[in-house]
């Protein structure tokens, strides 16, 4: 996991950096980068759409791969987006997983139980 969240704070400097030479208030940058993850979102539901073949225009013009692949540029953007807001963006994502699996799985340790004492 740590080779996946390296990956995502570099596209979040890469992109800050972008921006930040375009004189893009940070503020900005995240409301921008919310927005991205909608419209990534959008292309998911265009997707299941186009397997559906509900679409009379475009009938069956996709497959579960692409929905799969737009779901996973979903997350790619929403992880980008925290890593662009939070310096401890994989801890709060993992405290927040922790929190919210909490409610559906048998008990799960802790953010705090489940890391080594000076792993975090």
């Amino acid at each position: 996991m740590d080779a996946v969240w390296k990956t995502v704070n570099e596209l979040a400097r890469s992109f800050t950096e972008r921006d930040n030479g375009r004189m893009v208030p940070n503020e900005q940058q995240w409301i921008l980068q919310v927005l991205k993850i909608g419209e990534e979102f959008g292309e998911a539901a265009q997707a299941v759409i186009g397997v559906q073949g509900t679409n009379p225009r475009k009938g069956t013009s996709h497959s579960w791969e692409d929905v799969q692949a737009e779901i996973a540029d979903t997350a790619i953007t929403a992880l980008v987006a925290l890593a662009r807001m939070r310096p401890d963006a994989a801890d709060y994502f993992a405290q927040h997983l922790a929190e919210k699996s909490g409610r559906f799985l048998p008990h799960q340790p802790t953010f705090d139980e489940a890391t080594p004492p000076g792993a975090a």
